[in-house]
């Protein structure tokens, strides 16, 4: 996944005060934000690495310029909406939208959502990662240890690639199951559980994949880590 300081992000928000909210934080958080205020001006606008839609723009729905958006772009889309009925977060996706969020919403949970969306939409931007003798290729969807292919399954290399994205950080249980599953699991986390006991299992590094008790999981370090 690319670095924050080298993607665009643009807000299309006609309520100035979470306008300038939502900038003020993508700005300190590295990204490179800016917004308007109508769904004429976003189509106008050059195409955004990321743009974060408010589906009640006073000009033009909201659907509609996800749809415009979509049909010449390939921008990662999160719609950022009131409109908390599943037929209206069903619609945004249908016509391209990447993920949602219902206000209210924390700064935190639009970080997370963000990232999430950019590793499921800008994979092959990534290169292997290296970490102590085990080395991620998401590009390749291959895992090797100390040289060894080491056979995941699907669900198994995307919570090993989520936690790869940035060893050492602890990746709560809710990130990864929006990476490796879906933006809107409601089902058990203890799912997470069960998947990282087999990857322990087949990765057979002891202390590689760590438990931070109550909160997620990380990559720590290990003998031979750089």
């Amino acid at each position: 996944m690319a670095e924050p300081d080298s993607l665009t992000v643009l807000v299309v928000e006609d309520d100035p005060v979470i306008a300038d909210s939502l900038v003020r934080g993508l700005r300190q958080a590295g990204y490179r934000a800016d917004s308007v205020d109508t769904g004429r001006a976003a189509l106008a606008a050059p195409a955004p690495d990321v743009l974060l839609l408010d589906l009640g723009l006073p000009d033009l729905d909201g659907v509609e310029v996800c749809r415009r958006i979509r049909q010449r772009s390939d921008a990662a889309i999160i719609a950022v909406t009131a409109r908390g009925e599943e037929a209206d977060r069903v619609l945004a996706l249908d016509e391209g939208a990447d993920d949602y969020l219902v206000k209210p919403f924390g700064l935190a949970e639009l970080m997370a959502r963000l990232r999430a969306v950019l590793r499921r939409t800008r994979p092959s931007e990534q290169e292997p990662v290296q970490h102590g003798p085990l080395t991620v290729d998401r590009r390749t969807r291959r895992v090797t240890v100390s040289g060894r292919e080491v056979s995941l399954t699907p669900k198994e290399f995307d919570i090993l690639a989520c936690l790869a994205a940035d060893p050492g950080r602890v990746v709560t249980r809710q990130e990864i199951l929006e990476s490796a599953w879906d933006a809107h699991w409601y089902g058990p986390t203890k799912v997470v559980d069960v998947h990282v006991a087999a990857l322990r299992r087949k990765l057979a590094v002891p202390g590689l994949i760590e438990t931070a008790y109550g909160r997620g999981f990380r990559l720590a370090e290990v003998a031979g880590t750089p």
